[in-house]
C-alpha cells in the first residue's frame, strides 16, 4: 500500500512538472512582428498609399540642358604681306619651273635646240604657246645684248621677263570699301569644284582682317550644303549670312543680301553664286540675271571669277564664257600650291585682259592672299 501511494505521488509530481515547463515555454516566447501593411490595409497604411501616389505623379526635377557656347570670333591677319608669308608653299610647287629655266639659260651655248627646250618648258607650265614664244624672243634679244651670262645676271634677266609678261602695272586692288551709303558688292562666280564657296569664306576673312565689316549672301540655292558652309565661315569672323530655303530664286537671295547690307551699313557684301558649267547657256543667263537684279539697288564693284589652277588651259575656256556674261573684273586662282603650272597666271591674264587678284595656296582658313607679281616670280626662281 505504501508503495502504491508513493507511485501515485511520483506520477502527480511528474505531471505537474510537465505542465509547469509547458506553460513557461509559451509565455516566454518572443512575439512575432506583425506583417507589413499594404496599400489595402487601413489606418496608417492608407496614408502611405497616398504618399506613394503623390510621388508617382509628381513631375520629374527639371533637367538642365547645356547651352552651346557662341563660337569665338576670330581676328584674321591683314591682307598685306599674306603672299610673302605663304611664299614657301608657292616655291615648293613652282620652283621646278624656275630651276629648269635657269639651268637652260645658263648653258655655255644656247643654240636653236636649247631655245626650243626653253619654249617647251614654258608651254608645259601652261604659259600658253603665244606668250611662250614672246618670252623666248625677248630672252634671245637680251642674251645677245648682255653677252655674258653669270647666274645672277641670268636670274635678273628671267625675272624681268616674267614680270613683264605677268604685268606689274595692272590694277590688282580689290574694291571692298563702301561708297556713300552703299556697301561694296562683290559677286563671286565660277564652275563647280573650283572652291568658289570656300573662296567666299576666305575672302571674308581677308576683308575682316583689314578692319572692315562683311555680310555674306548665300545665293547658291541649288546646294543646301553651300549655305551651311558659308554660315560656318561667317560665324567664325562674326559675319552675318543671308540665306533662304533650297530652290529659292538665287537672284532674290542676292537682292535681299544687298538690301540688308545697305540697311546694316556694312562695308562689303559678298554674294556666292551657284556653280555653273560654262557650256550651259540657261545657267549662264541666270547668272546674268543675278547681276542685273543686284544692280537695281547697288553697284556691283567686283565680279571675281574663281578658277582652279590645276585645270590648266581648260580654265581659259571657262573664263571666256563667264567674262561675256558678267564682265569679270578679277581672277581668283585656287589650288595654285597643288600644281607646277603657275604659267596659267600669264595665260589667263593675256586671254582676258583681266588681272589675277587673289591666289589660293592651301586648305587653311588664311591661305587666300592678294596676288603680288614680284613675290610670285621670286617664289618661282628661288633665292
Amino acid at each position: 500500500m505504501e508503495y502504491l501511494i508513493l507511485a501515485i505521488a511520483i506520477v502527480v509530481l511528474a505531471v505537474a512538472a510537465a505542465g509547469f515547463f509547458l506553460l513557461r515555454g509559451r509565455t516566454g516566447r518572443r512575439p512575432e512582428a506583425p506583417p507589413p501593411e499594404t496599400a489595402s490595409s487601413s489606418g496608417t497604411a492608407g496614408g502611405t498609399a497616398v504618399l506613394e501616389d503623390e510621388v508617382a505623379t509628381a513631375p520629374p526635377p527639371p533637367v538642365e540642358v547645356p547651352v552651346a557656347p557662341a563660337p569665338e570670333i576670330e581676328l584674321p591677319p591683314p591682307s598685306e604681306g599674306r603672299l610673302v608669308r605663304l611664299r614657301a608653299r608657292l616655291a615648293r610647287s613652282q620652283n621646278a619651273l624656275g630651276k629648269s629655266l635657269l639651268a637652260l639659260l645658263s648653258r655655255e651655248a644656247l643654240d636653236d635646240d636649247a631655245w626650243d627646250e626653253i619654249e617647251d618648258t614654258l608651254v608645259t607650265a601652261d604659259v600658253g604657246v603665244a606668250p611662250a614664244r614672246q618670252i623666248v624672243e625677248d630672252l634671245r634679244t637680251k642674251v645677245k645684248i648682255l653677252g655674258s651670262r653669270e647666274p645672277a645676271e641670268v636670274r635678273a634677266m628671267l625675272k624681268g621677263e616674267l614680270l613683264a609678261q605677268i604685268g606689274t602695272d595692272l590694277d590688282r586692288s580689290l574694291r571692298t570699301e563702301p561708297h556713300g551709303a552703299q556697301p561694296a558688292v562683290i559677286l563671286v562666280v565660277g564652275v563647280n569644284g573650283t572652291g568658289k564657296t570656300t573662296t567666299c569664306g576666305k575672302l571674308a576673312r581677308v576683308i575682316v582682317g583689314d578692319g572692315r565689316t562683311v555680310l555674306l549672301g548665300a545665293a547658291d540655292t541649288f546646294r543646301a550644303a553651300a549655305a551651311d558652309q558659308l554660315q560656318t565661315w561667317g560665324s567664325r569672323v562674326g559675319a552675318e549670312v543671308v540665306r533662304r530655303d533650297e530652290g529659292t530664286d538665287p537672284a532674290s537671295v542676292a537682292f535681299e543680301a544687298v538690301k540688308q547690307g545697305i540697311s546694316d551699313s556694312v562695308d562689303t557684301v559678298i554674294v556666292d553664286t551657284a556653280g555653273r558649267l560654262h557650256t550651259k547657256t540657261g545657267l549662264m543667263d541666270e547668272l546674268g540675271k543675278v547681276k542685273r537684279v543686284i544692280e537695281k539697288q547697288a553697284q556691283v564693284d567686283e565680279v571675281i571669277l574663281v578658277l582652279d589652277a590645276t585645270t590648266g588651259q581648260n580654265g581659259l575656256r571657262q573664263a571666256r564664257v563667264f567674262a561675256e556674261v558678267v564682265n569679270v573684273t578679277g581672277i581668283a586662282l585656287t589650288k595654285l600650291d597643288g600644281t607646277a603650272k603657275g604659267g596659267i597666271v600669264i595665260a589667263v591674264q593675256r586671254e582676258l585682259g583681266v588681272p589675277v587678284k587673289l591666289v589660293g595656296l592651301g586648305e587653311g582658313p588664311d591661305d587666300l592672299a592678294p596676288f603680288d607679281p614680284e613675290a610670285f616670280v621670286d617664289a618661282i626662281l628661288g633665292d
